[in-house]
């Protein structure tokens, strides 16, 4: 009997794996809506912008600033929405013009709203949302939204939405930046995603089922550190377990002191900085880690130091590829979640949305 069939977790396991086909009905629908070329048009050109989100949502912002920066090369920066609540004179500096990208599955999450609130009402500032719901409080605030309706989800944990909401975000800056490469490379992702996504969940499925650790480690550079951000989040979400995060370069600036084979150590290897980024993973295997490495392509010296290695080999753009590294992260966390006994779909403390009682 599967570890899926003896506890819950059938809607998160059901979104994980229906992200390939939800990304071209995403696809399909921007197609269709030409959502993308109507707010291309509109977004100033001389605009920075400003992703801003709360939880998985600011992870997102993470990663598309740096897909955003690569594909347009227009400045872009992301903040969690409470550094603009709380301290909006360090955000907004008024020396260029800005546009604010809010990210929130279901549009209701408070400090989003209110980020929104505060850009439309007190700083007379134009406000773009992503989403995956309609007729919610931050689409009805910001002055334009992108739709992403098909990836919305039952669970409390966010998967597809994830990974939707960034493949919506990367579109959209290929749109503006009329990049046929990344455009067609995107849409090119889902098929291939299909055939690594039916591979690699019985290898992640057994590799969780034949080891136990005491403390995860996600490391990412660049376009990858935000999913990497995402990977440790996830793992403490469906498994509440103890996870952290760091740029690659930087483990070896102190918390190396944790390298041991208790540590599963998630290395993210980047195109652009995968010979330095390979260099800690020898380090970190020299010193006892349990290693767990994805990368589009590795060479002999990274399957020598990986105990789990997974090769995407996508034919996309370095600066869109990102989803490719999450799914192996969202089948690590709920395949430890469901090996420890919780119900994924019901995760300890946490709702789809935060939502605050503000007076």
């Amino acid at each position: 009997m599967s570890i899926v069939a003896k506890t819950s977790g059938a809607n998160t396991r059901s979104e994980i794996f229906s992200e390939p086909q939800c990304w071209k009905a995403c696809f399909q629908t921007l197609d269709k809506s030409r959502q993308l070329e109507t707010l291309a048009a509109i977004i100033p050109p001389e605009a920075h912008c400003l992703f801003i989100g709360c939880g998985s949502s600011y992870y997102i912002s993470q990663a598309a600033a740096a897909s955003w920066q690569w594909i347009t090369r227009r400045p872009a920066r992301a903040i969690p929405a409470s550094e603009l609540l709380l301290f909006p004179d360090l955000v907004l500096n008024g020396r260029s013009r800005c546009q604010p990208i809010l990210v929130s599955r279901s549009g209701r999450s408070s400090e989003v709203v209110q980020a929104a609130d505060y850009l439309e009402k007190q700083r007379d500032i134009r406000t773009l949302a992503i989403s995956c719901a309609q007729h919610q409080p931050l689409d009805r605030i910001s002055s334009n939204t992108l739709y992403l309706l098909p990836a919305d989800e039952k669970s409390v944990v966010m998967t597809r939405s994830f990974s939707s909401m960034l493949l919506g975000a990367q579109a959209l800056a290929a749109q503006i930046a009329n990049s046929r490469e990344a455009a067609e490379g995107l849409r090119r992702i889902p098929d291939r995603m299909q055939v690594v996504l039916d591979s690699v969940h019985p290898r992640i499925q057994q590799f969780v089922d034949t080891h136990t650790f005491a403390d995860y480690v996600f490391l990412g550079q660049g376009p990858l550190f935000g999913i990497a951000s995402e990977g440790q989040l996830k793992v403490k979400e469906m498994s509440c377990s103890y996870a952290q995060v760091f740029h690659t370069l930087e483990f070896r600036h102190g918390p190396k002191a944790i390298a041991g084979p208790e540590t599963l150590i998630t290395f993210l290897l980047s195109e652009t900085g995968y010979e330095e980024e390979r260099k800690v993973l020898e380090e970190m295997k020299s010193l006892g880690a349990t290693t767990l490495v994805i990368a589009n392509q590795a060479d002999e010296l990274a399957r020598q130091n990986a105990d789990f290695l997974l090769e995407l080999h996508l034919d996309a753009p370095e600066c869109v590829r990102q989803v490719g590294y999450l799914i192996t992260l969202q089948l690590l966390g709920l395949y430890t979640g469901l090996k420890k006994g919780y119900d994924i779909d019901s995760p300890r403390n946490l709702t789809r949305a935060v939502i605050l009682d503000i007076d």
